[in-house]
C-alpha cells in the first residue's frame, strides 16, 4: 500500500493533469486523495511544497517507466538505450498520459511562477544531462557541448510531440516515428562524427 504522501502526490498529478496547476486547490486535492487538508499541510507545508514535490514525483515516475532493459535480457547498446528512453515517454498508457499532461501544465504555469520555474529548470537540466550522457556513450569523440545541445533538442522534441499527441494533433505512432527520425538525424549530424 502506498504511503499517505505518495497517495497525495498521485492525486496531485491527476488533478494537475485534468485541471492544471491553477485548478489545484488543497481542499480538492484532499478530496481526490481521500485525506484531510491537515494531512496535506503536514506532509507538504503549503501549496508550493505540494507543487515542488509533485514535480519530483513526476520525474521519478518517468525515470521508472523509461527504465530500459529486462533483468534477464542482454543489455542494450547506448544507441538503442537512447532511443528507447525517449520513445518510452510516448507510450499510450494512463500513467504516461497523466505524467506528461501534468508536466506540460507545470511547464505552462512556470511562466508565471519563479519558484516553480526554478524547480522545473532543475528537473529539465537533470533530464538533459542524462540524455547527453547517453549521446556521449554512443560517440565519445563528440564534444560534450555538442552532446548537451543535441540532448536539449531531443528532450524539447519529446515534450512537443507529447503535447501534440495528448491534444490529438498527431497519433502516438506518428509521434514515435518522428522521435526515431530525430534521433537518427542527431546521430548522423556532422558535429557528431
Amino acid at each position: 500500500m502506498a504511503s499517505r504522501a505518495t497517495q497525495i502526490l498521485e492525486a496531485a498529478v491527476r488533478v494537475i493533469a485534468r485541471q492544471g496547476v491553477r485548478g489545484l486547490r488543497v481542499e480538492e486535492l484532499a478530496a481526490e486523495a481521500g485525506v484531510s487538508t491537515g494531512l496535506i499541510y503536514y506532509h507538504f507545508k503549503d501549496r508550493a511544497g505540494v507543487l515542488s514535490r509533485t514535480l519530483e514525483f513526476i520525474s521519478d515516475r518517468a525515470a521508472h517507466y523509461t527504465a530500459v532493459g529486462d533483468p534477464g535480457a542482454a543489455p542494450l547498446g547506448p544507441r538503442e538505450e537512447l532511443e528507447q528512453i525517449l520513445l518510452l515517454e510516448l507510450q499510450d498508457t494512463d500513467e504516461v498520459r497523466e505524467n506528461s499532461s501534468a508536466w506540460g501544465e507545470l511547464r505552462a504555469s512556470a511562466v508565471f511562477d519563479p519558484l516553480l520555474r526554478a524547480d522545473l529548470a532543475e528537473a529539465t537540466s537533470v533530464w538533459i544531462r542524462e540524455v547527453a550522457a547517453l549521446l556521449a556513450r554512443v560517440d565519445p569523440t563528440v564534444p560534450a557541448s555538442a552532446s548537451e545541445a543535441a540532448a536539449e533538442r531531443l528532450t524539447a522534441l519529446v515534450e512537443g510531440l507529447s503535447m501534440r499527441w495528448l491534444s490529438g494533433g498527431i497519433g502516438v505512432e506518428r509521434a514515435r516515428t518522428l522521435m526515431r527520425e530525430a534521433v537518427e538525424a542527431e546521430l548522423a549530424a556532422p558535429h557528431r562524427g
